[in-house]
């Protein structure tokens, strides 16, 4: 088996390049070079390779051998694709945690929900996302389905590349309603709203975005 050491190096690699690369530091359409990236993370080549291995199938990075690494641009159809699946396995997990919610998870919700609004009135990017991403959270990780959280995990960068323009659109107000709304359902243990509610959550994002 490999040392814990170089796990976590490959681990720590590809989680900064893939927060670099959500958050625009690693613009579409950069070329990737790994010794470049390698000397700037204080690390080997051997993590940054495995790193945008993973990046690539993540669908982040893209790879013509003897040519090119670079980041992906953002394609409308493949935010499409991956705010379909992440908004299933919310679906999923609304849907399994809508009749057990406790109340400090809701009050966790709406807290989360008021610094989201916060930040988007603010125009804090960062933030919002933050915040968003705290919204959500609770109910994902909070049903127990391992599977869903992880599947989830995987394919929200490819939308919160996209999320960065909604969250400094006016359609950002949309998204705090949605939460409100969300948080309400939950609270009243409409798992059939909530479930409704989640999918304007998700299947808005590429029609307010104007990508």
């Amino acid at each position: 088996m490999e040392s814990v050491g170089r796990h976590l190096l490959r681990d720590a690699a590809y989680g900064r390049l893939r927060g670099a690369i959500v958050d625009g530091t690693l613009a579409p359409g950069l070329a990737l070079k790994p010794d470049d990236l390698a000397e700037q993370l204080g690390l080997s080549r051997a993590p940054i390779r495995d790193a945008l291995a993973r990046l690539a199938a993540d669908g982040l990075v893209e790879t013509k051998p003897q040519s090119y690494t670079r980041v992906t641009e953002v394609v409308p159809k493949e935010v499409e694709d991956a705010a379909a699946v992440v908004g299933a396995m919310h679906a999923l997990a609304v849907q399994s945690i809508a009749r057990r919610m406790t109340t400090d998870q809701l009050e966790r919700m709406r807290e989360a929900n008021a610094r989201f609004a916060a930040a988007v009135a603010a125009g804090d990017v960062e933030a919002a996302l933050a915040a968003d991403d705290d919204v959500h959270a609770i109910p994902l990780h909070g049903c127990g389905n391992a599977a869903a959280a992880a599947t989830a995990e995987r394919y929200t960068p490819l939308v919160r590349r996209a999320e960065r323009l909604l969250f400094t659109s006016p359609q950002a107000s949309r998204s705090v309603r949605l939460h409100d709304e969300l948080i309400d359902a939950l609270a009243a243990r409409d798992a059939a709203r909530a479930i409704a509610v989640n999918a304007e959550i998700w299947g808005h994002l590429h029609h307010s975005v104007n990508l």
